[in-house]
């Protein structure tokens, strides 16, 4: 692909757009609470549009309609698993965390939150569950440099290395200068445009082959394995257990519950849970069908289907091509930038706020006044960056193959111990390090020592092993103090007052 003019009009437009919603979030933060969690001011919408934004990278456009295309409607049980732990992640976690995290000492990250709920004086928790972010976040941010890169490079036919800061300059600025309310915004506007791309796209692709009859028949006419859900028999239980599993991964990722506990309410969390549920399941729906529906596409256009034989991750890509003028595809094209850009914001500020909150104020300077603690946040966020790109500088670095584990790593060493947190009054402090230790050290043997053999997605024994030891190092040593009970009963009360 070649940039032509209105590509890059309408690249530079969108980038523009984000860099100035920036700074427009840079008036309205004035205090380290704004720079993390805006002040806890967000509204339904805005909660809604940013958790999925900074869930579904870009991977939504480019990895999912992929695997469709790739392997037919087989793939489709990992959406399945999403969905299923998106709605129980907004209905179980969302309200309860946006509570608890308040009356912890108004706890800012995750770190903070377990440090406040288990009264671990010792810190160890913090630094702990501080590592295991930055170490997995580093890796993930180095990915969303490396797709955006990839972008660049396909679209402007520029060298990797220009175009490595070339794709996240846009998303660095934005996030340096506003902080959370620069990245939530700039979500908002990045959700609304990748539900506009993923509901377009499919219908004139449908509609390009012919309608969803003449497709489906076509489909099963080239290879019916494409229609076949456990694909001849070999996916196996293993397989759909694994694919399904991927939903276990929401209770633990700290960048989509950092959304809820930013919410400006606990009234505010039921709608943003229908809003953020609906635009899910129509981005889902629409990737995957752009993927299926693109096999008859290109069986009818084989002289076409060069570059997604090739690269199969390429079909939203050369289909927005195809089938509509340059603008609208350029416009298009920069869903799949606002997918890797709302990712990498979000995850570049979670790092900078486990070192500034958990390290620079936790051990350095506790007395710390709000300007310098934005500062200094600011700074950690290019620092990260940096660290990240310079991680990205050789794309194919065995450190990125990593990625795989950071959502089952995330999901199985904070999952359980944010689910058990809220509602089990028991729980101790060596209960949560327990949980984390345990969940990440078994994540990280099973995808070295038995994935491979077993088809089971780590996932699944780590957050079994993960809850385990949760609850029995909880048990085996001295109950909470009475100052956690009650603050746990006052949690769990107010909640009851407002339906929960």
């Amino acid at each position: 692909m070649t940039a032509s003019a209105p590509l890059v009009i309408t690249f530079g437009l969108y980038l523009a757009l984000m860099v100035l919603i920036g700074f427009a979030a840079w008036r309205s933060t004035h205090s380290f609470d704004d720079y993390i969690l805006g002040g806890r001011s967000l509204g339904s919408v805005v909660t809604a549009l940013s958790a999925g934004a900074s869930d579904m990278s870009g991977w939504l456009l480019m990895g999912l309609p992929g695997a469709l295309y790739l392997g037919g409607v087989s793939e489709a049980w990992i959406a399945f698993g999403l969905i299923a732990g998106a709605w129980a992640n907004w209905k179980f976690v969302a309200g309860p965390l946006r509570v608890y995290t308040e009356r912890t000492e108004n706890a800012l990250t995750l770190p903070d939150y377990f440090t406040h709920r288990f009264e671990d004086d010792s810190r160890v928790l913090r630094v702990l569950a501080a590592i295991v972010i930055l170490t997995f976040f580093a890796v993930y941010c180095a990915s969303g440099i490396v797709a955006g890169a990839r972008l660049f490079e396909s679209v402007f036919a520029v060298p990797y290395a220009q175009a490595l800061w070339w794709g996240a300059a846009a998303t660095i600025m934005y996030t340096l200068v506003g902080g959370f309310l620069a990245v939530s915004w700039t979500d908002t506007v990045q959700a609304s445009l990748m539900l506009f791309a993923l509901v377009l796209t499919p219908v004139v692709v449908i509609l390009g082959t012919g309608g969803l009859q003449a497709s489906t028949a076509l489909i099963a006419q080239i290879d019916p394995a494409k229609l076949d859900w456990f694909k001849g028999g070999t996916l196996g239980v293993a397989g759909i257990v694994s694919l399904l599993a991927w939903g276990l991964g929401y209770f633990g990722q700290p960048h989509i519950l950092a959304r809820f506990m930013a919410a400006d309410s606990l009234r505010t969390i039921p709608r943003a849970r229908r809003i953020g549920m609906a635009w899910m399941i129509l981005c889902l729906f629409g990737a995957m069908a752009v993927g299926f529906f693109g096999i008859a596409y290109f069986a009818q256009h084989p002289d076409a289907a060069g570059p997604v034989t090739e690269n199969p991750e390429r079909v939203f890509i050369v289909l927005s091509q195809l089938l509509f003028n340059p603008w609208i595809a350029g416009v298009l094209l920069s869903a799949i930038l606002a997918a890797i850009m709302s990712t990498l914001s979000c995850q570049l500020l979670v790092c900078s706020s486990a070192l500034t909150e958990d390290f620079y104020r936790g051990f350095l300077r506790r007395n710390a006044g709000q300007r310098e603690l934005v500062w200094v946040g600011r700074a950690a966020v290019l620092l990260v960056a940096l660290v990240a790109i310079l991680i990205a500088r050789d794309p194919e670095s065995r450190v990125l193959g990593l990625v795989s584990y950071a959502w089952a790593g995330f999901g199985a060493s904070f999952g359980p111990v944010v689910l058990v947190s809220l509602f089990w009054n028991r729980m101790t402090r060596n209960g949560a390090l327990a949980g984390i230790v345990v969940g990440a050290v078994v994540v990280i043997v099973w995808e070295l020592m038995f994935a491979k053999s077993t088809g089971l997605y780590s996932m699944v024994p780590g957050f079994i092993a993960g809850t385990f030891a949760v609850v029995v190092a909880s048990l085996l040593g001295c109950p909470p103090s009475q100052a956690m009970l009650a603050r746990h009963e006052q949690v769990r009360l107010t909640l009851r007052e407002n339906g929960y």
